[in-house]
């Protein structure tokens, strides 16, 4: 058999290389196992929920594994509510707070990357100095004072033989990434909040105009028993007991107009204005679309579509490769460093032949005892990974609990519409009839009033079940992750909108976000903002180091 050569020189540069490209200590990232359920309720959802006559009753369907359009917000068709949320994409503070986070996560990780390449620094001095002849055993000699010129290249280069650089770069390419969806989640939170709080604000509009017509008619009731009282027709305590009635109507009008103002402050901020300034827009509930049709992600898809899950397995990756670099910092480390310049009294001579001074140097450094320092640090980038795993998990069980809220709760709310409306059906037809019998002499005023009253009362309770079916259809679409992915560019300014990652199931048709207009993903805005919330592997041994 014929014997292959062994070269020394040849050997050395594969030694070389496998020195210089290194290895990662890292444990291999594997994500944590969920569930494999493909629903998030424990009941098959209904094709659609129930329905109704009048705003806000129709019914609403269900599409599984149907896209969400960037601007998903448009499916509520309201010109005034597009454009307080391009305002606000434009001028919210905390979305460009969440920019400039972003910003600074991305500085930090050309930091590091840089500082894994090698360093060269231009060295020029100048210096003064004096030294004595005792030193060299010649006590009697004089001092001797001269001046010396000296300018050098020096070359260091720390070579990551076992992935400490490599791993301090992924560490924060993974924190650069969660950076980018909490972005995507404060845009999300504050695009949801601004359609929950003027969802809010029409409805306690409404709430206050029925409510002043309540007590508008309770007023007259009480006219009616003063008079009764006077001629000395009725008792004493049915004025006191309507009196009572008047009252708690019209304390209950000022605590609504108290929310009313505080909801409007909130609009503002959410737009980046100061309360103080005058806020050109009101909604009504008559002008805001019910969406009659609601994506519902697979739990596979939205764990690939939902920012802050995004963001919990970058962290994840993130404590990873910690344990990676930990565990290289208990492994030798070596050095390279070079210096090529010129030492000369006189600076004329710099960098002449006799001036010239070079050096190169390896050092290799093995940490032999740091007293537990080293690997009580691995073991406790392990715990953090630990913590970072389960944080994921329950992340991931927080959104799946979100969406199946927000289904249920749709469910609900048509089916809680359809018997206000019911009632208010009711309310309405004894309210003509009491006009009729009243008009006809056959009942008094006061239970014409009486009518009326129940009739306002049923309007209340209609109102409210109306602005919840609006806001839950708004909830499903935050739950579910808003859209992000389509947006065809970055808003000016803001990081790139990176789509799932591939393992995701391809997502179908794209919810329309205008009935007249294809299922495109919608422009992007101009500009950007974290928003309050809305209503709303196996790890290495331990060395001994």
């Amino acid at each position: 058999m014929k014997r292959t050569s062994f070269y020394p020189a040849r050997f050395g540069a594969m030694l070389c290389s496998a020195l210089l490209a290194g290895c990662s200590l890292a444990p291999e990232f594997v994500l944590p196992k969920l569930s494999d359920s493909t629903g998030y309720t424990e009941n098959a959802l209904p094709d659609e929920t129930a329905s109704t006559e009048g705003a806000q009753g129709t019914a609403q369907r269900f599409a599984v594994e149907q896209d969400i359009a960037a601007q998903w917000w448009k499916v509520f068709e309201s010109e005034p509510l597009n454009e307080l949320i391009t305002r606000a994409l434009k001028n919210s503070p905390s979305l460009q707070a969440a920019e400039a986070r972003l910003k600074q996560a991305q500085e930090s990780l050309a930091v590091q990357e840089g500082s894994s390449l090698p360093s060269v620094d231009i060295n020029a001095r100048r210096s003064r100095q004096k030294f004595s002849s005792a030193a060299f055993g010649q006590p009697n000699n004089p001092s001797n004072i001269f001046t010396l010129y000296n300018a050098s290249i020096d070359v260091s280069y720390g070579i990551d033989i076992f992935g400490k650089l490599r791993g301090a770069v992924e560490s924060l390419e993974a924190e650069q990434e969660a950076e980018r969806y909490r972005y995507e989640a404060a845009y999300l939170a504050l695009t949801s909040n601004i359609v929950t709080t003027a969802v809010q604000e029409a409805s306690l509009r409404a709430q206050i105009t029925e409510r002043e017509a309540m007590l508008a008619l309770a007023r007259e009731q009480l006219s009616i028993l003063k008079a009764q009282l006077a001629l000395g027709g009725i008792s004493q305590q049915p004025v006191l007991a309507q009196e009572t009635s008047v009252a708690q109507l019209a304390g209950s009008i000022p605590s609504l107009q108290q929310l009313l103002a505080q909801t409007r402050n909130q609009l503002a901020i959410l737009i980046g204005q100061s309360p103080g300034e005058p806020l050109d827009v009101t909604f009504d509930l008559d002008a805001l679309h019910l969406p009659e049709t609601l994506p519902v992600s697979l739990p596979s898809q939205l764990v690939e579509q939902r920012p802050d899950i995004k963001a919990s397995q970058a962290l994840l990756r993130a404590a990873n490769a910690r344990i990676g670099v930990a565990t290289a910092n208990m492994l030798p480390q070596l050095t390279l460093t070079g210096s090529y310049g010129s030492t000369t009294p006189n600076a004329s001579d710099l960098f002449s032949a006799p001036s010239v001074i070079w050096n190169f140097a390896t050092g290799l450094t093995q940490p032999l005892f740091r007293g537990g320092e080293l690997l009580h640090r691995k073991r406790g980038s392990e715990a953090a990974y630990a913590q970072a795993d389960a944080e994921y998990r329950a992340t991931v069980l927080t959104a799946f609990a979100n969406v199946s809220d927000s289904l249920t709760a749709l469910q609900y709310d048509a089916e809680t519409l359809k018997e206000h409306a019911a009632a208010a059906q009711a309310a309405a037809q004894n309210k003509d009839l009491a006009t009729t019998q009243y008009e006809s002499g056959s009942i008094s005023q006061l239970a014409l009033l009486d009518a009326q009253r129940n009739y306002q009362q049923s309007q209340i309770a209609l109102i409210q079940a109306r602005a919840a079916r609006l806001a839950d259809s708004a909830a499903l679409f935050q739950a579910l992750g808003g859209g992000w992915w389509n947006r065809d560019a970055p808003d000016a300014g803001t990081p790139d909108a990176t789509p799932p990652s591939e393992t995701a199931p391809a997502p179908q048709e794209a919810v329309s976000a205008e009935p007249t207009e294809s299922t495109k993903p919608a422009e992007p805005e101009t500009s950007l903002e974290e928003a309050p919330s809305a209503p709303q592997a196996t790890l290495p041994a331990g060395e001994t180091k």
